[in-house]
This record gives C-alpha cells, sequence and structure tokens, in this order.
C-alpha cells in the first residue's frame, strides 16, 4: 500500500482548514451557527472508529505472518531483544532531556495561583479516580490473557499481542504443511485490511478535519491561557525531540531526509489529530513500506512500538511534575528531580495507549514524593495540545526506530 505525496497534502489541507475554521467559528457572534461542531463531530468519531475497527486484525496478521513466516524464532528472538533494547534508549534519553531542559525553562514562568485554582475546579479532577488503575502485580498477571478473545474483545492489545507472538512461535513447531496454511490464511486477512486502509485513508481529510474542527470551535483563543507558557515550553521541546530523529536517521541508515520527512507526514497528521498511536498505526505501516523498510522488521517493530514505546511520554509527563510541584510551591531537590524523570520514563511503559493516557499512572509518583495529586487534574486539564504533539513524535519515533532496527539487523 502506498500513500502518495498528493495524499500527504490532502491530509494536511484537511488538518490546517479544521485548525484555522474552527478558531474562526470560536470567534463568531450568533446562535444561528452554534450546531455546527455537534453535527461535524461525529463524522470524525466514525472514521476514527473506522480505524480502530482494523487495527486489532491486522496487528494479529502483521505478527503470525512475521514470525512464523520468518522461518526461524532465532531471528524473531534477535529482532526483539534490539527492539526492547533500543526503545529503553530513546525512553532513557527522552527522560534525562526532561531532567536536563525543564527546570531551568520553568524556572521563568510567573505563576498565578489564582488562575491555577480556577482551571483546577473547571477540571471537576476526581483524585480517587488515579486509583482505578490496577496495581502493577495485577496488571503483570493480566499480560497473560486467560481468554484472548476477551482481550480482543475489550482492546488489551499487550495480553492480545503477547497471546499472538506465542501462538505464531508455537506454529514454529508444527508440521511445515499445516504452518503454512495458517500463514498463508492471515496473510491474506493481512492483505484484506490492507485494502480497508486504502479505502479509508482516501477519507482521511474529510474525517482528520471533521476530528480537529469542533476541538478549535471550542477552544479559540482561549487555549492561550495562564498556562500558555508551560504549553508552548512542552510542546516545543516535543518537537526538538521529534526533530533530532530526522538527522539521527538520515545519518545512520541510508534514508534521505526529504524522504523521511515526506514519508512520515500522513502518519504525523493523523496522530497529531487523533492523539492516537494506534489510529495512526496504518499510515505508519505505510510510511515504512515507502521507506522500503522489510516486513519482516515492520511486522514485529510497530506492533511492540504502539503497545510499549511512547517516546515523547517521558519528556511531556517529566515536565507537567515539575511544573506542578512549581505550581505549588514545593522545591525539588536534584536527586528527586532525577528519580521524577527516571521514574516517568519506567512508567511509561505502563501507560495505556489512549489519549492522555500516560497522565492516568502517574499517580504513584506524585504520593511517594508527596505532590499534590490534584496537580493531575491540571495536566489533564491543558494535555490536549500536548498530547497532539506527543503522539506526533511517538508515530514518527516509531517509523525511525523501525528504520534503524532494519538497518542494523
Amino acid at each position: 500500500m502506498q500513500v502518495t505525496l498528493s495524499s500527504s497534502i490532502r491530509i494536511l489541507i484537511g488538518l490546517s482548514l479544521g485548525l484555522v475554521l474552527g478558531v474562526a467559528f470560536s470567534t463568531f457572534e450568533g446562535d444561528s451557527l452554534a450546531f455546527l461542531p455537534e453535527v461535524i463531530a461525529p463524522i470524525g468519531a466514525l472514521w476514527v472508529n473506522a480505524i480502530r475497527m482494523v487495527v486489532i486484525p491486522l496487528l494479529m496478521a502483521l505478527l503470525i505472518t512475521s514470525i512464523a513466516g520468518a522461518g526461524g524464532g532465532t531471528v524473531v528472538a534477535q529482532l526483539g531483544g534490539k527492539t526492547i533494547g533500543l526503545f529503553v534508549l530513546f525512553i532513557l534519553c527522552s527522560s534525562m532531556f526532561a531532567f536536563v531542559a525543564v527546570p531551568p525553562l520553568l524556572s521563568f514562568l510567573q505563576i498565578d495561583p489564582a488562575a491555577s485554582s480556577s482551571l483546577l475546579e473547571s477540571t471537576g479532577y476526581d483524585p480517587s479516580r488515579a486509583n482505578e488503575l490496577p496495581p502493577f502485580s495485577e496488571w503483570f498477571i493480566s499480560l497473560i490473557p486467560n481468554n484472548p478473545f476477551a482481550a480482543a474483545v475489550n482492546g488489551a492489545i499487550l495480553p492480545l499481542l503477547i497471546f499472538t507472538g506465542l501462538f505464531a512461535l508455537a506454529l514454529l513447531r508444527i508440521d511445515e504443511h499445516q504452518r503454512v496454511h495458517i500463514v498463508a490464511f492471515f496473510s491474506a486477512i493481512k492483505s484484506a485490511m490492507f485494502v480497508l486502509i486504502a479505502w479509508i485513508m482516501m477519507l482521511a481529510p474529510i474525517g482528520i478535519f471533521a476530528l480537529v474542527f469542533p476541538i478549535a470551535a471550542t477552544l479559540g483563543f482561549s487555549a492561550i491561557t495562564a498556562l500558555g507558557s508551560f504549553i508552548a515550553i512542552v510542546c516545543t521541546l516535543i518537537f526538538i525531540m521529534m526533530a533530532l530523529l530526522y538527522p539521527l536517521v538520515a545519518s545512520l541508515t541510508d534514508i534521505p531526509l526529504r524522504k523521511f520527512a515526506r514519508s512520515v507526514a500522513p502518519a504525523q497528521a493523523i496522530g497529531f489529530s487523533t492523539r492516537s498511536s494506534l489510529a495512526a498505526l496504518p499510515a505508519t505501516y505505510a510510511a515504512a513500506a515507502i521507506l522500503e523498510i522489510p516486513e519482516r522488521v515492520t511486522g514485529i517493530v510497530l506492533p511492540i512500538a504502539v503497545t510499549l514505546f511512547k517516546y515523547a511520554s517521558p519528556l511531556a509527563r517529566t515536565a507537567g511534575t515539575y511544573f506542578v510541584a512549581s505550581l505549588y510551591g514545593i522545591d525539588l531537590n536534584l536527586f528527586e528531580l532525577f528519580v521524577i524523570a527516571l521514574a516517568i520514563g519506567l512508567l511509561s511503559f505502563y501507560s495505556p495507549g489512549i489519549p492522555s493516557g500516560g497522565l492516568l499512572i502517574m499517580a504513584p509518583v506524585y504520593i511517594s514524593l508527596g505532590l499534590p495529586i490534584e496537580g493531575i487534574g491540571i495536566l489533564i486539564a491543558i494535555d490536549l495540545i500536548v498530547d497532539m504533539f506527543l503522539t506526533m513524535a511517538n508515530v514518527t519515533a516509531n517509523v525511525a526506530t523501525s528504520a534503524l532496527i532494519a538497518k542494523y539487523s
């Protein structure tokens, strides 16, 4: 499947129109068109649902055809080990970047406590909601699903992928004649999913416009609030981290910088508008295909990436925690700043793959360091814009790591 440059332009046009017209709508005085955001929003939701519809069968088909068709478990094991190792390295870099860059920048902020209190009240955030996440032991046990079909129905992607990976490895131990038939079956499913994806991507400009317009119409210029400076700092740092991936890929692989930029643009646009790496997965896979990254690599690396790898999350969430401490006048020493960055980096692997999901797992860090857990409510309130940039960087990193793994496997 190919996503041409013209498709990239159409997607970016849809994104730009949604933002511009949405902000313009927010300045319109009168009730005659007040119904527009509510009418347009369901169109975007339908388009996202169409993408999510193909994600689970696509992930399963990619893993099974990549592993069972790889010709041996050793290659798969080596590839998976390199992938996890590279992910850990990138996460540590993200955490340390936040540890070094964020505190000096936050020291320039003039924080208005009254504005912060007002924002906290507007969120309606319930601090006890953070306790709804299962404890680590329960999450660890759930990694092996007692019912893989229920895992698929409930959208438990990581347990489902573990089952799928084990199933694919088991196929390597059965009769070759039987294995070929099963692999061919899932190969056909994969091909059918690509046809569906092509149809869905034809509607991408409309879907993205319908997603972005209601958000921009609701926020308008009020997005630039007392917390606007913090949002600008975090988004700028995320953008810098994402930009660093371009010369990294160009210097360590044979992929030209311009080709990499053009290929990942559609996936970035979808990630930016949906705030979901899973929703951007089809376009991410298409970008890897344009870059001629072997399917045996993308079939393993990308499914692992969208479930475990949150490249920019440690930077954004660590910066948010530092900001909450400053907001409430809590002084953190150098060691505490380091512990926060490291802990949030490790917790990013446990982060749910949903918009703002990384914020929901930070309660243990706040409790252990005596930070007000109400601060998570403030971060949730302003996370819309941050999470857009964060997801865009994560999607870019997924393609970049696939390229690096392909080069050095």
